[in-house]
């Protein structure tokens, strides 16, 4: 029998969240976006100011998954929420339960912590996750876009502040 379990990343488990976001890279088609320090991604998650939790989910004791998420905030709701940003489970651990689990375990701590809801985005192309996250009761925010400044235009942008408070 197959046994499942979630459990929360620890600063040692920084070399295993690495592999599994360059294998969800992989997995996404995105393996040139990935451009992370190990030292600095360990600093952000497990030092002073931790910027995102991660739990690792494991299959017969073998860690075949995580989930990277933080709390953002519902302004119309007047509660925080959970982001999901990542989710993977390794392929060969796919059927074993571990996605819904990973996804079960993040809703249980959003009703814990006394969150509005639990989202995530997923790429258009990915038909098989759009299924399964139905199936679990997901709906599509179709009215939805998501919007991005990074690199030189978010630089750009955060240089207009400094020019506005000379």
């Amino acid at each position: 029998m197959t046994t499942v379990s979630i459990r929360p990343a620890t600063s040692a488990d920084v070399p295993l969240i690495a592999d599994l976001i360059r294998a969800l890279a992989e997995y996404e088609k995105l393996a040139g976006e990935v451009r992370f320090d190990e030292a600095v991604m360990g600093e952000k998650l497990f030092g002073t100011r931790p910027y995102a939790e991660v739990v690792i989910g494991e299959v017969d004791g073998a860690p075949q998954g995580f989930a990277l998420f933080f709390h953002n905030f519902s302004t119309f709701e007047g509660k925080p929420g959970i982001y999901l940003e990542d989710l993977f489970v390794r392929p060969e651990a796919r059927g074993a339960g571990l996605g819904k689990a990973l996804l079960a375990h993040l809703a249980a701590l959003a009703v814990e912590r006394d969150c509005a809801r639990l989202e995530w985005s997923v790429l258009d192309w990915n038909e098989p996750s759009i299924g399964f996250y139905k199936a679990l009761g997901a709906r599509m925010m179709d009215e939805w876009t998501i919007m991005r400044v990074d690199g030189e235009a978010l630089v750009q942008l955060g240089a207009a502040k400094s020019a506005e408070n000379v």
